[in-house]
């Protein structure tokens, strides 16, 4: 019923609200990131390296996480069951969404990620939750993709698919680090097969 769009500079908008589903795209706060300099920009947490293998805000990832889980439960609040609630995103929104939902101690309809990667992913399998195993995940990366690299993407699936058993990757040979029509279908379809 609903779906949550965790994006970082305003390149999704919420154009999957229906008769019986809402959408919300809250945005990243304004901090400084490391790989821009130092520069303010929109961001759930401090970027340090393009290195899969590099230094990770773990503290900021973490923080961010627990921003999500209060959405969660102020949808909750609002009678929204956490089974009724899809986590999405793109890039660091994705990657946040991801990370989100394999730590969150209430069931999830799925997971929306969008040319991410894992954060803190050689904490996984071990920090997911044991209700992970069986959350729907659609993730989804350009062949192109120079921002995320694509390998970071196949990477991630290939660890997913170690600890959970509905996980989907849908890739697109001629997409950059963006959206298309078809990844937007694709997107269509996942959420009326998770929040019918």
């Amino acid at each position: 019923m609903v779906l949550v769009i965790l994006d970082t500079v305003g390149l999704l908008d919420c154009k999957y609200s229906s008769f019986h589903m809402s959408s919300f795209c809250p945005t990243a706060p304004t901090i400084s990131v490391t790989l821009n300099g130092g520069v303010k920009m929109p961001s759930w947490f401090d970027l340090k390296s393009m290195s899969a293998d590099g230094p990770e805000d773990e503290q900021g990832i973490k923080r961010a996480s627990e921003t999500v889980f209060q959405m969660i439960e102020e949808e909750e609040k609002r009678g929204i069951p956490s089974s009724r609630i899809v986590l999405g995103g793109f890039s660091q929104g994705g990657a946040l969404a991801l990370y989100s939902a394999l730590l969150c101690p209430k069931p999830l309809a799925g997971v929306i990620a969008l040319s991410c990667w894992l954060p803190l992913y050689k904490q996984f399998p071990y920090a997911a939750v044991g209700i992970a195993h069986d959350l729907p995940l659609l993730q989804c990366h350009g062949e192109l993709d120079v921002v995320v690299p694509f390998k970071w993407g196949r990477m991630t699936y290939d660890l997913l698919r170690t600890f959970m058993s509905h996980v989907e990757l849908k890739t697109y040979k001629v997409l950059c680090h963006t959206t298309n029509d078809e990844e937007m279908k694709e997107v269509g379809r996942f959420l009326e097969k998770v929040l019918p």
